[in-house]
């Protein structure tokens, strides 16, 4: 191995260790201030402010992939919710009540991410989430629990709408963080039920 190709690995390696900082330091600071700025990002990262734009050259490419991160997150916060082993029902409410906590976490990155991305690149993001969601929504439908009346694709644009409405509303003091989850699922199953 040459020396330059150990320097390049020791480079992309300080890059990744960057990269993940950057992305941790984005997740916590824009998830308790949605206004939260790129200098306080590149701070609390160990960063300066030169080295993040090097990965993310605006704050809309910043705040898009840590709005990625915070997906994989609730994605595999859903994953681990997913029970097909219940009534879709009953599955639907697991899976809001074990995923709620860390969708909640990430209320106020989802209003940063609003105010500087497309609607659509949002839901891109949200694409296997909403996938997982979408089966279960097709499987109430096939027992005959969920309603069939409208478009699987409206419900499930539904089911994201009022989740984030639902952290939205908590954010802004208006629905009780304790009482959300309760509230959301009950929303949930009376717009799915038949």
């Amino acid at each position: 191995m040459t020396r330059q190709s150990r320097a390049d690995r020791g480079r992309r390696a300080d890059a990744e260790r960057n990269i993940a900082a950057i992305l941790e330091a984005g997740s916590r600071l824009l998830g308790d201030d949605a206004g939260a700025s790129v200098a306080d990002i590149a701070k609390a990262a160990g960063v300066g402010r030169v080295t993040l734009y090097g990965h993310f050259p605006s704050r809309e490419a910043l705040v898009e992939a840590v709005l990625a991160h915070a997906v994989t997150q609730a994605d595999e916060a859903l994953a681990a919710g997913f029970r097909d082993d219940l009534p879709a029902a009953e599955a639907l409410e697991a899976l809001v009540r074990s995923s709620w906590e860390i969708l909640d976490r990430h209320s106020r990155l989802f209003i940063a991410a609003d105010r500087v991305l497309a609607t659509e690149q949002i839901r891109e993001h949200h694409r296997q989430p909403l996938q997982r969601v979408e089966e279960l929504i097709r499987r109430g439908q096939e027992e005959s629990g969920f309603r069939d009346d409208l478009p699987l694709s409206w419900l499930v644009a539904t089911f994201f709408g009022l989740v984030h409405s639902a952290a939205r509303e908590v954010e802004m003091g208006r629905l009780d963080r304790e009482d959300a989850a309760r509230v959301l699922t009950s929303t949930l199953l009376s717009v799915l039920g038949k």
